[in-house]
């Protein structure tokens, strides 16, 4: 991670009027996450069938047992890192106008972010598959599964995206906006290999936004897509961006 780069960056995101920030996996890895592909990927320890929503259907006690091990028991004491928490600062000084997001863990909005877009959801909100009602975790048990609705009696999911559902056309709707829109695109701990969400900073750099890509290991982005590539964990690079960017 390169002085030069970083002193390069913080000038751009000061002199921007319109950042945004893409992020993923890689983001929330330092807050106990672990990524759902790669070796060390959720996928090489469970089947990624049970997240697919037509065997939540057929299946739903099944899916549920895997559900609550993943986000539930494991996901659930996560807490955000100093990455999130950069953002959130960002936000809050006006430097940045949104965070469009891949992750379904809401560490951003438990960091202090205001202005989320969630591509796949949310872990933290339960909805019913009849009548719609929305739940926070915590409403509603989770002793007897599946879960169902104290209302209808009919099936509980978690509000993220599964295997075949599309994605909430809110947040398509905002976050190609903010592509649109952007001067300049933060994209933090992504590969931007899934697909629909993978089009984002591909559509903001093609509306003219300087990409700044902070990953760990160089990605499909890097010398492709990237104006800037911040090598390092994105705590540590966040970090040391913030020092820059806040520098009288």
């Amino acid at each position: 991670m390169a002085d030069d780069q970083i002193k390069k960056a913080a000038t751009l995101i000061r002199e921007s009027k319109y950042t945004s920030a893409f992020t993923g996996a890689g983001i929330s890895v330092e807050s106990g996450i672990p990524p759902f592909r790669g070796e060390e990927g959720l996928w090489s320890k469970y089947d990624p069938k049970t997240l697919e929503i037509d065997f939540f259907y057929r299946n739903p006690k099944e899916s549920w047992k895997v559900i609550m091990e993943i986000f539930y028991e494991f996901f659930g004491k996560a807490t955000p890192n100093r990455a999130h928490e950069v953002l959130a600062e960002l936000e809050k000084r006006g430097l940045l106008k949104s965070v469009i997001t891949q992750n379904i863990d809401n560490l951003h909005q438990e960091a202090g972010s205001r202005v989320v877009y969630e591509f796949h959801g949310n872990s933290k909100k339960l909805v019913c598959t009849f009548c719609n009602a929305v739940y926070s975790v915590g409403e509603l048990s989770m002793d007897v599964l599946p879960v169902r609705c104290p209302k209808c009696n009919m099936l509980v999911k978690p509000d993220f995206i599964f295997f075949g559902e599309a994605i909430p056309q809110d947040a398509y709707n905002h976050a190609l906006e903010a592509a649109r829109n952007s001067q300049v695109m933060l994209v933090i701990g992504t590969t931007a290999e899934v697909m629909p969400a993978g089009q984002i900073p591909i559509m903001a750099k093609s509306n003219g936004a300087t990409i700044i890509e902070v990953n760990r290991e160089p990605s499909n982005l890097t010398g492709h897509i990237t104006d800037i590539f911040l090598q390092g964990k994105a705590s540590v690079v966040m970090d040391e961006l913030l020092k820059n960017i806040i520098k009288t």
